[in-house]
């Protein structure tokens, strides 16, 4: 499996006049999910949700919720708890409908000049931004580079700045000091962590950072505990961004259930179970790419750290189409900005999936 770059991108930056320009069918799917990749009885290494998941201890919880379904959400416990959990106080957490609603909240009620994403990553960001008018350009990094940041190639006067830590599809955890280094006034720093909690320890993470100004960090239980289907998340940042956002909201927007949940999640047991998982998935991710270095073709860039690996293999789609008919799904890269239809993202699973489907994948290189 070599490192050794063989590609070449595409300038940086382009604005949303270049792209008006551009042959629609050469701009990515941004609204395409791993999702969709599923199902029909295939192994799934598309979707970068913990297998097994929800736990039976919160799928028995979450049972219990269903007897109080007549009264309206409360979320004062919940948001407190959250609150406690990253050392910051009630007024700077917001709950949301999943992280997604957070990226149509902000798209909606910030007015920035100049609004950066940087790439590749997940896509909606920069979607609620476009479906809310801005005019968003790209900063895109490049697999030579690991998919790390230069923090200065963000420019100056960037006053929205959207990056993800660990990056979804790259899984490169980028280093907080870079990150924090982008925090200045009159710029919004939009970090999403919703993979943070796959990484061990959480490092890197800038959750409990109050200090920084602009500084908004967004956080989903959908990874680790498996409630993709449940919506629910939720937006760290100063008072009065959070009453911003807060404004936005429709009432009520997120149900008893889901309110259940981050309580639960925050606890310091499923904290514990939390660590323990990021561990496992460590161990499994090595696994993963000590299987992949041993077969043709498939590259990696720079040092993957989450529930998830990007490869670059030629003609991936072709690729990809075999393994479903052999009855595993992988996640298409050619939907994230900055790549290109020969790449793939992995999620990491167990030794013996891996196993059974590395043997698949060197199937269809031979």
């Amino acid at each position: 499996m070599s490192t050794e770059p063989d590609l070449t991108q595409p300038d940086q930056f382009a604005d949303r006049d270049q792209f008006t320009d551009r042959d629609r069918s050469t701009e990515p799917d941004l609204r395409h999910h791993g999702d969709t990749e599923v199902g029909g009885g295939l192994v799934d290494l598309a979707v970068n949700v913990r297998a097994g998941t929800p736990p039976a201890w919160l799928r028995s919880l979450l049972a219990t919720t269903l007897a109080d379904l007549a009264a309206y959400p409360d979320g004062l416990a919940a948001r407190a708890t959250v609150a406690r959990r990253h050392g910051r106080p009630a007024a700077e957490v917001l709950l949301t409908s999943g992280a997604a609603e957070a990226f149509v909240l902000l798209a909606r009620t910030l007015r920035p000049r100049r609004p950066l994403v940087v790439h590749p990553q997940f896509t909606e960001p920069e979607a609620a931004l476009r479906d809310a008018g801005h005019p968003v350009e790209r900063l895109l990094l490049r697999p030579e580079d690991g998919f790390r940041l230069d923090p200065s190639a963000v420019p100056a006067d960037a006053d929205l700045v959207v990056i993800g830590n660990p990056t979804n599809p790259t899984s490169v955890l980028h280093p907080a000091v870079d990150l924090a280094a982008l925090a200045r006034p009159g710029r919004t720093l939009v970090v999403d962590e919703a993979f943070a909690d796959t990484v061990p320890g959480e490092a890197e993470s800038l959750a409990g950072r109050g200090d920084l100004p602009g500084l908004v960090v967004l956080r989903s239980l959908t990874k680790t505990w498996g409630l993709a289907g449940l919506r629910i998340g939720y937006v760290l940042a100063a008072a009065d961004t959070v009453a911003s956002l807060a404004a936005a909201q429709p009432l009520w927007p997120v149900s008893s259930p889901a309110l259940v949940a981050a309580e639960a999640c925050s606890s310091p047991d499923a904290l514990a179970e939390a660590e323990a998982a990021a561990l496992a998935t460590a161990e499994d991710r090595a696994y993963l790419l000590s299987r992949l270095a041993g077969l043709p073709g498939i590259r990696t860039y720079g040092q993957p750290a989450a529930s998830f690996v990007l490869v670059h293999v030629p003609h991936a789609d072709a690729v990809r189409e075999r393994l479903r008919s052999l009855g595993f799904a992988v996640r298409r890269g050619d939907t994230f900005p900055g790549l290109g239809p020969d790449w793939l993202r992995i999620a990491v699973r167990d030794k013996a999936t891996v196993d059974a489907f590395c043997e698949a994948l060197a199937t269809v290189l031979q």
